[in-house]
């Protein structure tokens, strides 16, 4: 699931001068893939392990191919290597060239030996893609084109091999010596000790891996369906032992739930996971040796909030279930992301869905979506879940790629039915298995398994944008007629679009009885349709996007008191949610625009404590479904709602919405708390939610009376015995201004600063924060001495909870956007790929009000004016602009 390309210049000072400069890269087309003239059928690797110097000895056998355009040239791809030895056949050639970083090839035969030898340095890697070094141990991160670090190869995903790889070291420094596959072989020699590991799947280079460390594991075992006992480990430093039971248990959930589920069995004696604290995304999916950061690995109750647990679950998840989709069938090419990404993103949220609650894991899942990627399918960035082109391919792993992605694929399987969709799927992995697959195999599967006629479906996969569905319902006689249309808005290169199939959930509500009478599904595959529903002696109310049935924008204009009725009385958890967030969407929405009266407000005001009281008493609910319930629509999203958004108002406003339910519903949410405080710690579902709307009351009380909250938040800290109540806690009082807060966050910070993951939290905490000093708080921890650059997660911590804090960021002298630009700049040199993530937010300009846009755009332009950015940054940065 993680990303992709670097400078090649990080630890080669005479490459500096050749460093990427500012202008376009070249444009990789879709439409111009050709096969590799050549395939490698075996890889052969030797290491010999240092963190200062490796030496790498790469073997490869070369066959042409008969399905691609025939050429005697073989192009090796390479990133900042030099090769200190090339041989073809056994002897050693100087007939070779070098174009850029690549090595050129000429080979005369139908088959070839190919050795080539490399030198490189871990410790200089800061970009951590490639081989490098984090801690005193190496590890790799090679996805989409990291393996070019490490030695020449055609480094693209169509080009699948057995690996055979030796590694060896000093046992001192490295005594756990890890590979993908199985192991084969092991000994010792002095000071030094060697393993040999064997991959038996071809696979692309981009799923090698390798771990050389001072590593202790947690082990255990699974059986398959079929009788077979697989080896399991858990690989940490000394110390993290203990924190690995979690990731373990849901390591053999996820094992045995693809095989109830999808069929899918494990095909090797071996897997391993081993947590590392420098990397740049969530976790990798190599084949039998999945790379995690530790952040997705390591949990107990003390360190790891309900939250962090979920995560772990579904991450491990997610990264194992990429061993048939993604590993034993991969991508041709790297358009076809969405391919493994979507589909296995799917599959990781109907797994965690099962092991919790499954409404509670889909209003998550959509609060994701609706997040990130509505956001980048309506600016600058916006492309396709298949893109057409692209020029830095890590700047694609997007939430477009992954979550709508998956959404597209959820459609699939709810127009399906999930027993025909079960079919479809095991079509794909019988007719793929083994194969670089493309998004339209994917989908042909489907459609012959399933017995769908899907060609209009294909749009989604070529279309930007999210659609936008006008819903009208008129009532003549006893009859109601359902109006539906849909447009999806122009994108950057795709001004027309065609109408997509949009599968939509819908049920009609009798007024008085609060029954309907089934769940439909209607398909709008028109611009436009009508549907009409009999035997409705009086209009009905609808309840339409169903478990959000379709990744859409629906428009409607709904009385508030059809918004109060489904709040409190459908019986799908989605839609009960979305009636909430509609009632408070709406209101903020006409508030910030100016369009409420003083009585108006009042009133909405009234009926959205109505409805949040219905809630709060409801003793059918559960506190997990009621905290969602309780929750109000970010910033972000009420900042989508409006073509141009003002941040200070809609924050002005919303903060005294807060303060206004706090205040009216306080008994009511006190009663609430005192219910919940009585619930004992566990891992149970009855206990996250008492958790859960805990630190709920708290943020309205510390909207309302701000004295008492930080009294009661004080309190809550004080004596929490696990980190979800203290964390929660915490984040009310750096909220505050107060005594309190100054002192709980010292203590925080004593307590845990040898925890690494929880010293990211007290820096989030921070920086998220809704203290009117926020922005000299982050700079204030910019100075700290636990902060660095060179951590990913420490970067993220900081700065990105800052960028995704509305209030602090949209400041309106542009101090925030300045500190984005500042790091970005500071930053890009050391890890490209984390920087280029910090240009969205002020990628969003043409959506935010005329002086603070500005404040934007300068900001782009003068990290667009930069020498030498690199290409992941110089892509985002010019994209944004426009």
């Amino acid at each position: 699931m993680d990303i992709v390309r670097t400078a090649a210049t990080d630890g080669n000072p005479e490459m500096a001068d050749a460093a990427v400069e500012p202008k376009a890269p070249s444009e990789i087309r879709r439409e111009d893939y050709q096969p590799f003239a050549w395939l490698v059928p075996e890889t052969r690797l030797d290491f010999e392990l240092g963190l200062d110097c490796t030496r790498v000895r790469a073997g490869l056998t070369v066959v042409r191919n008969d399905k691609a355009a025939p050429s005697r040239t073989i192009r090796l791809n390479g990133d900042g290597l030099v090769p200190t030895s090339v041989t073809v056949d056994g002897e050693p050639t100087q007939a070779f060239a070098m174009d850029g970083d690549d090595l050129l090839l000429t080979l005369s035969g139908e088959a070839h030996e190919i050795g080539i030898e490399t030198e490189i340095d871990p410790s200089a890697n800061t970009q951590l893609m490639g081989l490098y070094a984090s801690n005193g141990m190496l590890c790799t991160q090679c996805e989409a084109e990291g393996f070019r670090r490490i030695t020449f190869f055609p480094d693209r995903p169509d080009v699948l091999s057995t690996y055979t790889v030796r590694m060896s070291g000093p046992k001192a420094q490295f005594p756990v010596l890890l590979c993908n596959g199985n192991r084969t072989g092991a000994g010792e020699d002095g000071d030094s000790h060697w393993a040999e590991w064997h991959d038996p799947w071809p696979k692309p280079c981009y799923l090698f891996a390798l771990v050389a460390g001072d590593l202790i594991a947690r082990s255990d075992s699974f059986t398959t369906m079929s009788g077979r006992e697989v080896e399991l480990n858990v690989w940490v430093r000394e110390g993290d032992l203990e924190r690995t039971e979690h990731a373990m248990e849901s390591l053999k959930r996820s094992m045995r739930w693809d095989e109830e589920v999808f069929g899918r069995e494990y095909d090797l004696d071996l897997f391993n996971i081993v947590a590392v604290s420098d990397f740049n995304m969530g976790a990798m999916e190599n084949k039998g040796l999945n790379i995690f950061n530790t952040k997705y690995v390591l949990a107990d109750p003390e360190t790891a909030t309900d939250s962090d647990y979920d995560a772990i679950e579904g991450v491990i998840g997610h990264e194992y279930f990429h061993n048939w989709s993604g590993n034993r069938i991969t991508c041709r090419d790297w358009f076809q992301l969405s391919l493994k990404e979507g589909f296995t993103v799917l599959r990781d949220q109907l797994f965690s869905a099962d092991m919790g609650s499954e409404p509670v894991k889909r209003i998550e899942d959509v609060r994701v979506l609706r997040g990130a990627q509505f956001p980048e399918d309506s600016g600058p960035l916006a492309h396709p879940i298949r893109p057409d082109s692209y020029r830095e391919i890590s700047n694609f792993y997007t939430a477009t790629v992954y979550n709508k992605g998956a959404e597209v694929i959820r459609m699939m399987r709810t127009m399906a039915g999930e027993e025909a969709f079960r079919k479809g799927t095991d079509l794909y992995f019988e007719r793929h298995d083994g194969e670089a697959a493309t998004c339209e195999d994917f989908v042909t599967s489907i459609e012959d398994g399933a017995g769908l006629d899907l060609t209009r479906f294909r749009r989604w996969y070529a279309q930007a944008g999210t659609p936008k569905v006008g819903v009208s319902l008129d009532h003549d006689g006893d009859v109601a007629r359902l109006r539906l249309t849909q447009t999806v808005p122009p994108t950057p290169g795709q001004p027309e679009k065609e109408p997509m199939p949009i599968p939509l959930k819908l049920a009609l509500f009798d007024r008085a009885s609060g029954k309907h009478r089934g769940e439909e599904l209607v398909v709008l595959d028109e611009d436009s349709a009508e549907f009409a529903f009999d035997g409705f002696a009086e209009k009905p109310v609808l309840s339409i996007n169903r478990s959000f049935s379709a990744p859409v924008q629906i428009e409607r204009a709904v009385p508030r008191e059809e918004l109060v009725f489904l709040a409190a009385r459908d019986d799908d958890p989605f839609a009960r949610y979305e009636a909430m967030q509609d009632l408070m969407t709406g209101y903020l929405v006409a508030t910030v625009s100016g369009d409420l009266g003083a009585n108006e407000r009042e009133a909405a005001r009234a009926d959205i404590a109505q409805a949040m009281q219905a809630v709060i008493e409801d003793e059918a609910l559960d506190d997990l479904m009621r905290g969602e319930l309780m929750s109000m629509p970010s910033q972000a999203y009420l900042a989508e709602q409006m073509l141009l958004a003002d941040p200070g108002r809609i924050h002005a406003e919303r903060e005294a919405l807060k303060a206004d339910l706090g205040a009216r519903l306080a008994p009511q949410l006190h009663t609430l708390y005192d219910r919940a405080q009585e619930v004992a710690f566990s891992l149970d579902a009855e206990a996250k939610g008492a958790r859960k709307v805990k630190t709920l009351v708290l943020a309205y009380a510390a909207a309302s009376d701000a004295e008492k909250a930080a009294e009661l938040a004080a309190y809550q800290y004080d004596r929490a015995d696990n980190m979800t109540d203290r964390q929660g806690a915490l984040m009310v009082l750096a909220g505050l201004d107060s005594g309190a807060r100054t002192g709980r966050l010292l203590d925080f910070y004593e307590r845990y600063r040898d925890n690494a993951l929880v010293v990211d939290k007290w820096f989030s905490l921070q920086a998220a924060s809704l203290h009117p000093q926020v922005v000299d708080h982050v700079k204030a921890l910019r100075d700290h001495p636990d902060f660095t650059l060179r951590n990913p997660n420490r970067v993220r911590a900081l700065y990105m909870a800052f960028a995704a804090n509305p209030a602090a960021f949209h400041a309106a002298d542009g101090e925030g956007y300045r500190l984005i630009a500042d790091l970005i700049l500071e930053l890009d040199p050391i890890n490209a790929q984390t920087a280029a993530r910090f240009v969205p937010p002020l990628g969003r300009w043409r959506r935010i009000e005329p002086g603070r846009s500005a404040l934007m755009h300068r900001a782009l332009e003068r990290i667009a004016a930069a020498p030498k950015l690199s290409r992941d940054t110089f892509e985002q940065v010019t994209r944004s602009l426009g």
